[in-house]
């Protein structure tokens, strides 16, 4: 069944005077209806809202739309003693544009299986492959090298930045702007944990439309996660930054305070909103502030 949300308009009075209003607001919810007191109550408890006199709720409708907050059904059916995975990263192939304008990873044999015969006794052979690439393939992580001559390479990353580390996913897809602001991540707990930004944009991977007009974060965005204590900041777009022009303010708010950057990731409306920890741990390579990794989580 499609997820369902609840769309509506609502007015508070509050018992000391004064109001407030919302517009078009939308909230998940199981099956196809929902009291106007239930509402209330939700309108009350997530605007932390003190004093309510009356609220009165207007223009009520269902509408099928992607549940923001609630894990997804799949997700849901885990045991609950039962660790569960979920693959968050791209396939790097031959060939394939993870950048345009940067090379295609080119993979190949430097020892095929028939060659390997004449080296080995009878029934024994190997395979050994050769990958020619950019660190900017696939699913990847930045570190502070990647902006800074100073900051640190993939050798000096810490792990307990990118390895179990715990994880929360905050839901933008379908939003009506391409730029994601500091409001979208206001109502999440992101101090000390990864934060993950599924914008539905990896369903255009290996397509042109990958390219352009790509969700992004805002500079107040990156600034809100830094001084919030974010761990990671990941995302499922072509570029966290916007890239129609020159400036990356942020790849250089988030890495200028070490806080890695993982972009390209997929998959990511498979993970509950919270309770769950994140991998994106690259190989130690010095000199070097990019390469891919194999992002993935566990339930």
């Amino acid at each position: 069944m499609s997820d369902k949300r609840v769309c509506f308009d609502f007015e508070v009075d509050f018992s000391n005077g004064g109001g407030i209003q919302g517009q078009d607001f939308r909230l998940d919810i199981e099956g196809d209806q929902i009291s106007d007191e239930a509402l209330a109550a939700h309108v009350i408890a997530d605007l932390r809202l003190l004093m309510v006199a009356e609220v009165r709720i207007l223009n009520k409708r269902i509408i099928e739309e992607r549940h923001k907050r609630a894990a997804s059904a799949e997700a849901g059916e885990s045991a609950p003693d039962a660790a569960r995975y979920v693959d968050l990263s791209h396939t790097i192939e031959d060939g394939m544009i993870t950048y345009k304008g940067l090379p295609a990873p080119l993979l190949c044999d430097h020892l095929s299986r028939e060659k390997s015969r004449a080296l080995y006794a009878p029934g024994t052979e190997f395979q050994i492959g050769r990958i020619e690439m950019v660190g900017n393939t696939g699913t990847y992580l930045d570190t502070p090298y990647h902006r800074y001559p100073d900051g640190h390479d993939l050798a000096g990353l810490a792990l307990d930045r990118v390895s179990g580390v715990p994880a929360v996913v905050v839901r933008v897809e379908g939003a009506a702007s391409r730029a994601i602001d500091w409001t979208s991540f206001a109502a999440s707990d992101v101090a000390g944990r990864a934060v993950l930004v599924q914008t539905g944009w990896d369903r255009h991977w290996r397509t042109d439309q990958y390219f352009e007009d790509h969700p992004f974060l805002t500079a107040a965005a990156a600034t809100w996660l830094r001084d919030k204590g974010a761990l990671l900041v990941g995302i499922d777009s072509f570029n966290i930054d916007d890239v129609s022009g020159g400036e990356r303010p942020v790849h250089s708010i988030l890495l200028a305070a070490g806080i890695p950057i993982v972009e390209h990731l997929t998959n990511l409306a498979a993970l509950p909103v919270d309770g769950f920890r994140f991998w994106a741990v690259p190989p130690k390579i010095s000199e070097m502030g990019t390469f891919p990794v194999r992002a993935h989580a566990m339930l």
